[in-house]
């Protein structure tokens, strides 16, 4: 510096005065950050007011630049964005940490997604609504089921059928997750969904309202969708806009719900095996998966049928239409001879064409019964059949006690009481001995000896054993 400001410095410094004099800079105080929010992060509107004030007060009003300038350096964008349009715009700029790293279906996450596409369903377009599971670990989509209206409990538990099965057509991701998070939905914390995962002692962590935040996997994957899949479609509903109504492609054919669910199946599949993901060294989600070496909790098929249904808190009884539930009928061949049952019912509520009947004393399964006005030739075949076989059972039943009423009794020449004839053959005698000696240990007795049929008591003397005879042949 000049040698003269040195000497100012010094002379400042013996006045104990600083150094350095700042200038006084306009700052952000709460009545600004309060006309901000009044105007909606209006900054023009704020300088207009603030002006006003100035003027009447007599004072030197602050310019519009000064403003603009204070607010960038004082406000933080997640702060000007909160004052413009709320809080949710406010968490955006927020950073969030990462959860530690756990193992292969520790935690889940499901939700509920509704495609941005216009699907030809039943006769009218629709925006079909997809509801997943994904595991947070290793990034796979467990299981997906798609209904072409609003979600309900019933999807919920196919998704999770869907994601819990490894055979057939599922996995080979699946198995039973320890925790899934899920937000507050009425479908999510219904009785049927808290009772088919509390079967299986699965945690169910229920999050704040509005926290989307808090499941960040499964809204990471809504948005990946949207972006590389659903945005693809004919029929998006968020393409480029030619005007203020039209928007490209809105006059091409939509899909059917049909290959809206094939082209959806297959873009899953690709996702899983073939989508490389950066924050995994460039593996894939299922060779991530197959990479883990966490034992998984398997359920079998039967299980999954019989809990992942929705119950009914009423005892039914099976009478001679069938059983009756929610104003229908429903038959099946097993409930032949069972009338006057009492049986417990569980159904899937996107399914109500058929039941699953339970004892209600013992809860043993049943069987499957199907709507009676519905029933196809097949079911109708079943019912006929099985009273069929019920009755020649019976039939031959009754022949056979009628047979054991039979006695035989000897014939006579001469006057006498009637005995029965129970006379043995040399055949049956022989049969009988060989039946008494493969009952007994080996011993050293000759093979024509004939055993005691009554044990002695102890007390008793019991006398040698008699040289065994030759049995007499029946005249």
């Amino acid at each position: 510096m000049h040698v003269r400001t040195v000497w100012r410095n010094l002379a400042r410094a013996r006045l104990g005065e600083p150094l350095q004099r700042s200038r006084d800079r306009f700052e952000i105080t709460d009545d600004i950050r309060v006309l901000l929010a009044y105007h909606r992060g209006n900054v023009k509107a704020v300088y207009e007011e603030l002006a006003n004030d100035a003027e009447k007060a007599g004072a030197t009003p602050v310019s519009l630049s000064t403003l603009r300038r204070a607010v960038k350096r004082d406000l933080t964008p997640g702060d000007l964005a909160g004052l413009r349009t709320g809080l949710p715009a406010s968490r955006s700029h927020d950073p969030h940490l990462r959860r530690p790293p756990t193992a292969r279906n520790e935690e889940w996450e499901g939700d509920h997604k509704q495609a941005p596409v216009w699907v030809w369903a039943d006769g009218r377009l629709v925006k079909p609504w997809v509801t997943w599971f994904c595991d947070c670990h290793t990034g796979v989509i467990m299981g997906w089921a798609v209904t072409p209206h609003v979600p309900h409990r019933g999807s919920i538990l196919a998704a999770l059928r869907s994601c819990i099965l490894r055979g057939d057509t599922y996995g080979p991701a699946g198995g039973l997750p320890t925790r899934i998070r899920i937000d507050r939905g009425k479908d999510f914390l219904s009785r049927a969904v808290q009772e088919a995962l509390g079967a299986f002692a699965v945690q169910v962590d229920v999050l704040p309202p509005y926290t989307a935040h808090l499941k960040g996997s499964i809204e990471n994957l809504n948005h990946a969708a949207t972006s590389m899949f659903f945005s693809k479609l004919p029929r998006y509903t968020k393409a480029q806009k030619l005007d203020t109504r039209r928007r490209s492609g809105e006059k091409d054919p939509p899909l059917t719900f049909e290959g809206f669910v094939e082209r959806f199946a297959k873009w899953v599949h690709e996702r899983n095996t073939e989508h490389k993901m950066a924050n995994y060294g460039g593996l894939t989600p299922l060779e991530w998966w197959n990479s883990e070496d966490t034992p998984l909790r398997e359920v079998s098929a039967e299980d999954l049928h019989a809990f992942l249904l929705e119950g009914d808190r009423s005892t039914r009884i099976i009478h001679g239409h069938g059983i009756r539930f929610k104003g229908r009928d429903y038959m099946a061949g097993w409930m032949t001879g069972r009338s006057g049952t009492r049986v417990h019912v569980r159904f899937q509520p996107h399914r109500l064409e058929q039941i699953e009947v339970f004892d209600a004393d013992n809860r043993h399964h049943l069987g499957t019964a199907y709507l009676a006005d519905q029933a196809t030739d097949e079911q109708i075949e079943q019912v006929y059949q099985a009273r069929t076989e019920r009755a020649r059972r019976l039939r031959r039943d009754l022949r056979r006690a009628e047979a054991l009423r039979r006695r035989r009794f000897k014939p006579h020449t001469t006057a006498g009481p009637a005995r029965t004839d129970a006379a043995m053959t040399r055949q049956q005698a022989v049969k009988e001995l060989r039946t008494l000696r493969s009952n007994r240990p080996a011993d050293d007795l000759p093979p024509d000896y004939m055993p005691r049929r009554v044990i002695p008591p102890g007390r008793w003397a019991v006398p040698s054993t008699p040289e065994p005879t030759q049995p007499e042949e029946r005249t």
